[in-house]
């Protein structure tokens, strides 16, 4: 098992610098001059050339990547070229709210998709499994940013019950904190619910239909122990992986969620440097995102492997 996971975690290298490479070179093909963009068309050229000579944007591209790789392995992502901050103290302050609105997205989901796949797999082509299939049909299929706007004009104008936007700290007042925290998280939470609910289902139907499962039948025992003793522990390990996908996927889709209700995460950090062209404050956050969304799917198979008896014999 440990040679396993060394084995994982120095397949990990060339992968993380790839991203470096991407998450740098991208970047540098796109049009437009941060430094123009900072300081005006008509700004002086003793200034623009200042300031260009200061972030060494006039050096080749592959001396410039290599200045940059050596400061991102000391964990130094530069200076926004806006505000002049630590680039890595911005991503990280703006990276605990995107965490704790992952984390209260992937509990919605688990809550409402768990319980809804496994009734619809244990009542098949019945009144409840139409429509849970027609629930996760609607989760799909509708986007984020207009069930977001649904849920502001439902529950924050219409009905003022919950606040629209906005960010509280836990620890500065829990009870604010969770208000602003439920529709975002809502939001989130039923795509990936939808997604989740069908995985469940599927699985629990290839797992009720095993011969296990019917000689657990045959010998008496109840219904409901079968289903959560025997069935459910085998069926959820297809759902792991999809759940640890999913999460290191909505690291990276946060963006516009976090923009509809002004969240302050790494999404809506990225948008805002995007449009005013800070380009290390979007190399960072595209580069953090990136290592987050490859370290959680490490995460999953490699506890998928601890849970699967069959893969830990085979290693």
């Amino acid at each position: 098992m440990i040679r396993t996971i060394l084995g994982r975690l120095a397949a990990l290298v060339p992968v993380l610098f790839g991203l470096c490479v991407l998450s740098f070179g991208l970047l540098a093909m796109v049009p437009g001059d941060p430094v123009t963009a900072m300081l005006g068309l008509e700004a002086d050229p003793a200034a623009i050339a200042a300031l260009r000579a200061k972030y060494a944007l006039d050096d080749p591209l592959v001396v410039r990547f290599f200045a940059w790789f050596v400061h991102v392995l000391v964990g130094d992502l530069g200076r926004s070229i806006q505000t002049g901050r630590s680039v890595t103290a911005m991503i990280g302050s703006a990276l605990v709210p995107t965490l704790q609105l992952g984390a209260a997205a992937m509990v919605v989901s688990l809550l409402v998709a768990i319980p809804s796949g496994i009734i619809a797999a244990v009542r098949r082509n019945t009144a409840a499994d139409l429509a849970v299939s027609l629930l996760a049909l609607c989760g799909l299929s509708l986007p984020s940013f207009w069930l977001g706007i649904l849920l502001i004009l439902g529950l924050s104008i219409s009905v003022p019950l919950l606040p629209s936007s906005g960010y509280v700290p836990f620890l500065s007042d829990p009870h604010a904190a969770f208000s602003h925290l439920v529709l975002p998280a809502l939001t989130l939470g039923t795509a990936m619910a939808a997604a989740t609910m069908r995985m469940t289902r599927a699985a629990m139907i290839e797992v009720l239909s095993a011969d296990y499962i019917r000689t657990a039948k045959a010998k008496g025992m109840p219904a409901w122990r079968v289903v959560w003793h025997h069935a459910l522990s085998n069926a959820m390990l297809p759902v792991l992986t999809l759940v640890g996908l999913q999460f290191g996927q909505l690291l990276g889709g946060v963006v516009i969620t976090e923009s509809v209700f002004s969240w302050p995460g790494i999404g809506k950090l990225t948008v805002d440097a995007i449009f005013a062209r800070d380009y290390p404050v979007v190399q960072g956050a595209i580069l953090v995102t990136a290592t987050l969304f490859v370290l959680i799917n490490l995460a999953t198979d490699l506890l998928y492997t601890v849970l699967d008896p069959r893969l830990r014999s085979a290693r």
